[in-house]
C-alpha cells in the first residue's frame, strides 16, 4: 500500500490508546509502519531493476524480527539526546522499553498486512523463499481506506484534546470498519475468482486448455471497489474481463499465446539485467514483438495509463531468443 495509508495506520493504533503506553509511542507506531518501505532506495536504479528488489528482504521474517529492534534503540537514543540537551517535552509520558518494543513489532507487522491485500505482491518469506504472495483484494492507494482512517484519528484527537470521555472510540471504530471493508471486499475478490473459472470451464472448448490449467486473477481497480479486472491465462491463450458485483461478470476476447505453456520465450530472462529483474517479478509476463524489439509486459499492468513503467524492450535478435509464433 500507499505510505500515507501505512502512516495512518500506525496513527489510528496509537489513537486506540497504545500511544499512551510509553514516550514517543506514537511516532515509534508511525515510523514502524513504514520502516519495511527503507527498499524504496531500490527506485532510484535505472530501468525495472527495483522491481526484483521491492518487498522483499525488508519485508520478510528477518526484517520483522530486526527492524523494530532497531528502531526502538533509535527512538530511546533519541529521548536520551534531547533529555541531555534539555529539549525533551515536559509532557512526554516517560520511556517504558518493553511497550517501546512492543509498538514497534505492531506498527511494522501491519506494514505486510496491508502490502499483501492487493496484486502488487510481497515476498512475504525472503530470504528463505522468493514465492511472491497476492491478497489481490484492495487497490494499492484505496481513498475509502483513507477517509475511514482520517476520520477515525481526526475525531479521536479531537475528543482528546477536549478531554472527553472514550476517546479512543472512533479509532476503533475506524480500525473495525476498515478491517470489515478488507473482509468484504476479499469476499467481492474470491465471487469474482469463483465465477470466471466457472465460465471459463462452461467455455473451456474455446480456450482450448483444460479447465484445471487456468489461472484466473481478480485485479482490484482504483474507487470502485465493488468492481474487478479479470486476467486469465492458460497454456494456450490469455484474456481479461470486467466483474461488477451488481452486474455480474463479461469476458472479452482472448488472446492467443505468442508461445506455448506460461514461460516467457526461452532466452528472454537472460537478454538483459532488466528483462531478469521484470520476470523474477512478473506474475502474468505477455510477450508483444514490436519490429525488431520483444516487449515484456505483465497482465496486470497494461492499462495505456501505466505507460513503460511496468514494461522492458530486448532486442529479438539478442541471445538466440527465438521468434514467437506469428
Amino acid at each position: 500500500m500507499d505510505n500515507l495509508t501505512h502512516s495512518l495506520a500506525g496513527a489510528v493504533l496509537g489513537q486506540m490508546g497504545l500511544k499512551k503506553k510509553t514516550g514517543l509511542g506514537m511516532a515509534t507506531l508511525i515510523i514502524a509502519a513504514n520502516i519495511p518501505d527503507i527498499d524504496a532506495v531500490a527506485t532510484l536504479l535505472d530501468g525495472v531493476q527495483h522491481l526484483a528488489i521491492r518487498r522483499g528482504i525488508t519485508h520478510g521474517p528477518i526484517a520483522m524480527l530486526v527492524l523494530p529492534l532497531l528502531l526502538t534503540g533509535i527512538m530511546i537514543g533519541f529521548d536520551r539526546w534531547q533529555t541531555k540537551r534539555g529539549k525533551r517535552p515536559a509532557d512526554r509520558l516517560p520511556i517504558h522499553k518493553g511497550w517501546l518494543l512492543a509498538l514497534a513489532y505492531i506498527g511494522c507487522l501491519s506494514h505486510p498486512a496491508l502490502d499483501w491485500l492487493n496484486s502488487y505482491g510481497i515476498r512475504l518469506l525472503e530470504p528463505f523463499s522468493s514465492q511472491w504472495f497476492y491478497g489481490d483484494s484492495i487497490f494499492i492507494i484505496d481513498i475509502w481506506i483513507w477517509a475511514a482512517l482520517i476520520a477515525g484519528v481526526w475525531i479521536s484527537r479531537r475528543r482528546e484534546k477536549r478531554g472527553g470521555p472514550s476517546w479512543q472510540r472512533p479509532a476503533w471504530i475506524s480500525f473495525a470498519a476498515v478491517g470489515a471493508y478488507i473482509f468484504a471486499n476479499g469476499m467481492i475478490t474470491g465471487k469474482a475468482e469463483a465465477e470466471t473459472k466457472s465460465l471459463l470451464s462452461r467455455n473451456a472448448h474455446q480456450v482450448e486448455a483444460k479447465v484445471e490449467d487456468n489461472m484466473v486473477v481478480a485485479n482490484p481497480v482504483p474507487l470502485q471497489f465493488w468492481k474487478r479486472e479479470m486476467l486469465w491465462r492458460n497454456e494456450t491463450a490469455y484474456g481479461s474481463g470486467a466483474y461488477d458485483l451488481f452486474d455480474g461478470l463479461v469476458l472479452n476476447e482472448k488472446q492467443v499465446m505468442a508461445q506455448p505453456g506460461r514461460t516467457p520465450l526461452p532466452g528472454l530472462a537472460t537478454a538483459s539485467d532488466d528483462a531478469a529483474a521484470f520476470l523474477f517479478w512478473s506474475r502474468m509476463p505477455v510477450v508483444e514483438r514490436d519490429q525488431a524489439e520483444l516487449i515484456i509486459r505483465d497482465q496486470r499492468f497494461m492499462d495505456p495509463l501505466v505507460g513503460d513503467r511496468f514494461s522492458v524492450r530486448v532486442n529479438a535478435r539478442k541471445d538466440r531468443l527465438e521468434q514467437p509464433a506469428p
